[in-house]
């Protein structure tokens, strides 16, 4: 008898009348979800229990424990979920009347893709980046493809970087008037095209200079030295050489003055005596004169030289106001004379304010004067009058009635 159990066909059996008998176990074992299923929002999905036809009845369960959204259960135990929102994504499962799980799965919503806004920069001859927004938020994962050619050219690789939605070209062909992107998005509801045309002469634009730095010279109040250098990512000075325009201005003034130079440093000449000034440098190509204008640098502040005998005050600048360093053209016309002016020092301030007390005291003591003698005069007048009554008066009473 113990060599009759121990033979592996009663071993067999014993095992499969054990699991047969545990549904519980089994459950356990298989209750995972066996894939993702993706659907649209705002229709109805649909859910499948399983791969085989289920003719029995079936229960339907949402995160195992969660009430289902507005539904129906179709004869063949399918799950019909009815003009779905976010609130219906999460995992599915359907169990037999017994209890056993038949089947499991995920279900994510979104929408398929729309039309990509597409945007190209060139901030040189070498090299143009792309980037692209989605035109529809579509709440799934999705993949794209960036091609592109010149007008004469195959398609070439744009290099995609997903998670931040651009793509790089490298050496493109200038000389070739027009270029087309294609960008292909693709997720799992759907893929769409989108092209996009761009002529990169029209497109190039530098990044602003950097390194600039605005000074005084020495001995002229009204000159200031500005330089600059060119942009780290327009490398090939020679080859694709810039022009420079430099704006500056009085702090507080509404109005730019401006001017163009070929060469970092440059001087301006027409500066205001003793006043601070903002100044700001931006950059073009040379020789694409369709390109774009760069950016303004930012601006930096600065004073042309001033005699000055006593310190001078600190000023503060709103944050936002950068110091940086620049330099300017040489057409400006270079100033003729240079008047020196002459700042009174303290003890020229304190003799000027002596004398302004003793104007101030003798204008005073003036008008007090005048005041007491014009009063004495009327009262000396009003007491002759005065006399001269009374003598009448007594002139009168003497007479013979």
């Amino acid at each position: 008898m113990p060599g009759l159990l121990s033979s592996p066909v009663c071993l067999t059996v014993i095992w499969v009348l054990s699991f047969s008998l545990c549904p519980a176990s089994a459950q356990i074992w298989t209750n995972e979800v066996s894939g993702v299923q993706y659907g649209r929002l705002e229709s109805n999905v649909t859910l499948a229990c399983g791969t085989s036809p289920v003719r029995t009845p079936v229960e339907w369960r949402l995160n195992l424990s969660s009430p289902l959204p507005r539904h129906r259960v179709a004869s063949d135990g399918a799950l019909v979920l009815l003009h779905v929102d976010q609130s219906a994504q999460g995992n599915y499962s359907c169990y037999d009347n017994r209890g056993l799980l038949l089947h499991s799965i995920k279900l994510r919503l979104g929408y398929p893709p729309g039309l990509l806004s597409v945007s190209c920069r060139v901030p040189n001859h070498t090299h143009v980046r792309c980037s692209w927004q989605e035109s529809v938020k579509t709440f799934l994962p999705a993949e794209y493809l960036a091609t592109y050619k010149g007008s004469s050219h195959e398609w070439r690789p744009c290099v995609v970087d997903a998670a931040l939605h651009h793509c790089d070209i490298t050496q493109p062909a200038f000389w070739q008037t027009t270029h087309f992107l294609r960008i292909t998005e693709s997720n799992p509801l759907g893929t769409i095209h989108t092209t996009y045309q761009m002529r990169l002469h029209e497109l190039l634009k530098p990044d602003p200079p950097e390194s600039v730095m605005v000074l005084g010279e020495d001995g002229f109040p009204t000159r200031l030295n500005v330089s600059w250098s060119y942009p780290s990512s327009w490398p090939t000075h020679t080859a694709f050489p810039l022009v420079f325009q430099i704006r500056y201005r009085p702090l507080g003034s509404m109005h730019w003055s401006q001017v163009k130079s070929n060469e970092s440093p440059f001087v301006i000449f027409d500066a205001l005596a003793g006043h601070h000034h903002q100044v700001q440098v931006r950059a073009q190509d040379e020789v694409n004169s369709d390109s774009q204008w760069s950016e303004w640098s930012p601006q930096f502040v600065a004073r042309p030289w001033a005699a000055y005998t006593t310190p001078e005050p600190t000023v503060e600048f709103p944050s936002e106001v950068l110091f940086p360093e620049y330099t300017f053209p040489d057409n400006t016309k270079p100033e003729t004379s240079t008047a020196k002016s002459h700042i009174p020092t303290g003890e020229d301030e304190g003799n000027l304010g002596l004398v302004i007390v003793l104007v101030l005291f003798f204008v005073i003591f003036t008008t007090v004067l005048s005041l007491i003698l014009i009063m004495w005069a009327r009262q000396r007048r009003r007491d002759h009058v005065t006399k001269q009554e009374l003598t009448s008066m007594v002139k009168m009473k003497s007479l013979p009635i």
